[in-house]
């Protein structure tokens, strides 16, 4: 009987531990907790600590409620201007409706996909109605808030709270980007051209401008030069008729040396004089 009596007790002990077990559970400090009886929630639990439940019938399904980060990829928007923009953002969000989380969504997996599309789907209705010169003027800021406004009221309805929306990057496609640089090279290009034909013509210009002054100003020199040689000519008449006139014998004799010299220089022609000619009267005189 004593047998019977303990084996009875140690079943009714694991039954009691088992129940105890199966029934308690754990929410800690960055937890949120929500009580299914049947897959229908009954009871939510935000307050940490040791809780309990009804074993077998009742199960707990945890979220967490610190803010959270979701970083989906890039998207490509088109602009009003049909200026296309590689767009990446970034979103910080926490649950604060789990029930509501949970009857929409159910994980937090199919959350963040619902909120990126919620996310995909503002930037490209705010972003359609301006354009690229408006979203990098000041305009950005209040384009900003829009975004963060339109994504915080479609949030709701999933029982998420964003905190925040920000576009991290926004760049042209890749094939734009490629298409623009080669066309600023062309530009550049076209205008290397023109700054090189342009000066090409400044240096014809002042190579004309600098042969005209030099024409010119060899013109004065020789112009000067004659006048100055015709000027020493005349000074030099002058002189020698002044000599002449003073002792006209030596002048006629320093005149026949001077002919005599460059008429017997070597290498010139023959003459043929009579010798009584008044060209050889300084040679009689010698020899009388």
């Amino acid at each position: 009987m004593n047998d019977k009596l303990k084996i009875f007790l140690g079943g009714v002990t694991l039954v009691i531990v088992f129940l105890v077990m199966t029934s308690a559970y754990i929410v800690n400090q960055a937890e949120q907790a929500i009580v299914l009886q049947f897959g229908r929630p009954v009871r939510l639990v935000q307050e940490p600590g040791l809780k309990f439940k009804i074993p077998l019938i009742q199960n707990v399904i945890f979220y967490d409620k610190r803010l959270l980060n979701l970083d989906p990829p890039a998207q490509e928007v088109v602009l009003n201007d049909k200026k296309r923009l590689d767009v990446d953002s970034f979103t910080r969000y926490s649950i604060i409706d789990p029930i509501k989380f949970y009857k929409t969504v159910r994980t937090e997996q199919q959350a963040q996909s619902k909120l990126a599309e919620i996310i995909n789907s503002s930037v490209r209705k705010i972003l359609g109605r301006i354009t690229l010169p408006e979203l990098l003027s000041e305009k950005r800021t209040q384009i900003m808030a829009d975004i963060s406004s339109a994504v915080k009221n479609d949030a709701t309805q999933i029982g998420v709270s964003v905190a925040d929306v920000r576009i991290r990057r926004a760049d042209l496609p890749l094939e734009v980007l490629q298409a623009i640089n080669a066309r600023m090279k062309t530009e550049r290009e076209r205008e290397a051209k023109e700054f090189r034909a342009q000066g090409s013509q400044e240096a014809q210009k002042i190579k004309a401008s600098a042969d005209k002054e030099q024409t010119i100003i060899l013109a004065d020199a020789e112009k000067q030069a004659q006048i100055i040689r015709g000027q020493g000519d005349e000074q030099a008449i002058e002189i020698w008729n002044k000599a002449a006139g003073k002792d006209v014998a030596f002048f006629n004799f320093y005149r026949s040396l001077q002919a005599y010299k460059k008429s017997l220089a070597e290498g010139k022609s023959s003459m043929v004089l009579s010798p009584d000619s008044d060209f050889f009267q300084f040679f009689r005189k010698a020899m009388k």
